[in-house]
């Protein structure tokens, strides 16, 4: 591997990690006003809302950034969540006596198809992804609204364990819990992020979403990746919706409406950028949270409207894509002021180098 090659991946590590350091600085600055703003903000009831809140969307950031690293977008996501979770209730309620890690297994597998069929119409059939998961959005949603013909999936026609889980919590100090479902997300992208970094499965998407045309010369198998990509966003989608209907207990036709966009923010103010080829798990985690604890304490701020809370999140995502642009730009020209001082050195080895091939006798 050449010296510029490291020095570049050691630039986009440095990115990264700065993302990630601006997001925790935004978080604990958030916190910080918002204390100051409303009374009795420090509680542990607080914390277990914005934690048991972000699951759902945590995950989704997760499942949107394997996707967009790889230079496409999942806009069905949200439709997804709706149909595993419908149809993992909907099994619920004939076998009370299925297990969680059944359901579980249900909803990942239902969401892998799906996934699968975006990927495929993607990858094989060269389609835009904005284009297909537009369409599939609209479609997944159709189907479930056929299938269920109307009717909802209620929380007490499920198995007793799906409420208690939502409530479940691994350990408990002074009011704030570790919920159980919180600790699967932060599970799910400590996996992903360690995939993505050390396996070569992962490097390779990460080149796909850098440069297609040249991956694809490199020898790598971008059309298997890319629909590898769909199919893990949508099984995380599917696991998502899992979590929703844990959460939420009542299920409709309806579930998930305006995740995909939720999803979508949340990677890329997270840091993951929307051209491909950059960003981490843990960056969209924190985009993740950072948008779950704006969302939860503005509505107790009662002098912002709703509107200026939708406002805020647009405001977040244009910021996050405006300075992902210009970071861009600064590593694209420090790689080019390295590559060009690269070529001088190796010129001036070579002009230095004595002339002839003569031996003195």
């Amino acid at each position: 591997m050449s010296s510029t090659i490291v020095k570049e991946r050691r630039r986009r590590l440095r990115s990264d990690r700065l993302k990630e350091l601006t997001l925790l600085a935004l978080i604990a600055l958030a916190v910080v006003i918002f204390g100051v703003l409303i009374e009795g903000y420090y509680s542990g009831r607080f914390f277990n809302r914005v934690t048991t809140s972000a699951v759902v969307v945590v995950i989704l950031a997760a499942a949107q950034s394997l996707v967009i690293i790889s230079k496409n977008v999942d806009l069905s996501v949200g439709s997804i969540v709706g149909v595993s979770a419908y149809l993992t209730g909907d099994f619920l309620q004939q076998n009370l006596g299925a297990s969680p890690v059944v359901a579980i297994l249900l909803a990942a597998a239902v969401g892998a198809g799906l996934g699968a069929f975006n990927g495929l119409i993607v990858a094989y059939g060269g389609v835009p992804a904005i284009i297909v998961t537009l369409g599939t959005l609209a479609l997944f949603r159709t189907l479930v609204s056929l299938y269920s013909g109307g009717a909802n999936v209620t929380a007490d026609t499920l198995p007793d364990w799906v409420i208690e889980l939502n409530a479940a919590s691994l350990t408990s100090f002074g009011g704030f819990d570790l919920r159980t479902t919180f600790l699967v997300a932060i599970a799910v992208v400590v996996v992903l992020q360690l995939g993505l970094a050390k396996l070569r499965v992962g490097r390779m998407l990460y080149a796909i979403g850098s440069n297609p045309a040249a991956a694809t010369q490199a020898g790598i198998p971008a059309k298997r990746l890319v629909l590898l990509s769909f199919v893990g966003s949508g099984a995380l989608a599917g696991l998502a919706g899992f979590m929703f209907m844990v959460r939420v207990g009542t299920i409709s036709a309806t579930a998930g409406s305006g995740l995909e966009l939720e999803s979508v923010a949340a990677a890329v103010v997270g840091g993951v950028s929307i051209l491909g080829g950059t960003g981490t798990m843990v960056g969209a985690l924190f985009g993740a949270l950072l948008i779950d604890t704006l969302r939860l304490s503005l509505v107790r701020v009662p002098q912002v409207s709703e509107f200026w809370r939708d406002a805020l999140l647009g405001l977040l995502v244009l910021a996050a894509v405006i300075a992902d642009s210009l970071l861009g730009r600064r590593i694209a020209r420090r790689a080019a002021v390295a590559a060009a001082e690269a070529r001088t050195s190796s010129s001036a080895a070579v002009a230095a180098r004595p002339a002839g091939g003569g031996v003195d006798v």
